[in-house]
């Protein structure tokens, strides 16, 4: 129903733009924010000193910690403490903000160090299978691993990589196409 203005005319709500909806960046950006508070609380009561650094890159939030001394504590066995503190980061930001994170973690460089391991591993695995023509299981590995791998093995021409069996002994599978 139309409301009335101060100067007495009628004026259509349905007709005035809503304000403008929060950009997918902009929503990005807050839950870096979110996260990188979250982690800074943390390395304050595990008393570690390191430099938080917020990113957004394909459309996720990137946080980074680096600089401190005992960083790699928090990086663990072959990353398992690091994804744990994603997942307890994904959550506070979901707890605040109401939404699923998608935001992905590094500590001390190893996420990095480590898509430079699994990229070399996927484009000499995907090599292989071209030469011999027969296909590799590689060993299990987590989501961003197998993600990594496949990306690597689709820029070789003539192979392609697909995931099997479950979680957490999911393994990427390099065959010869055709």
């Amino acid at each position: 129903m139309p409301q009335t203005a101060q100067d007495g005319t009628a004026e259509d709500t349905a007709a005035t733009p809503p304000k403008a909806a929060t950009t997918a960046e902009d929503q990005l950006v807050r839950e870096g924010d979110i996260a990188g508070d979250y982690l800074e609380r943390l390395l304050d009561v595990l008393d570690f000193d390191g430099d938080i650094d917020l990113d957004v890159e394909a459309g996720r939030a990137i946080v980074s910690i680096d600089g401190g001394d005992d960083l790699n504590k928090l990086v663990g066995d072959r990353g398992a403490v690091l994804e744990a503190l994603q997942e307890l980061t994904r959550l506070a930001v979901q707890q605040e903000s109401g939404n699923r994170s998608r935001l992905m973690l590094d500590i001390a460089g190893w996420r990095q160090g480590r898509r430079d391991e699994l990229t070399e591993l996927g484009t000499r695995t995907a090599n292989e299978v071209l030469e011999s023509g027969e296909s590799a299981r590689l060993r299990p590995m987590t989501p961003f691993e197998r993600k990594v791998v496949h990306d690597a093995v689709a820029r070789v021409k003539g192979v392609s990589s697909e995931s099997e069996g479950e979680e957490p002994r999911r393994q990427v599978v390099v065959f010869r196409n055709g």
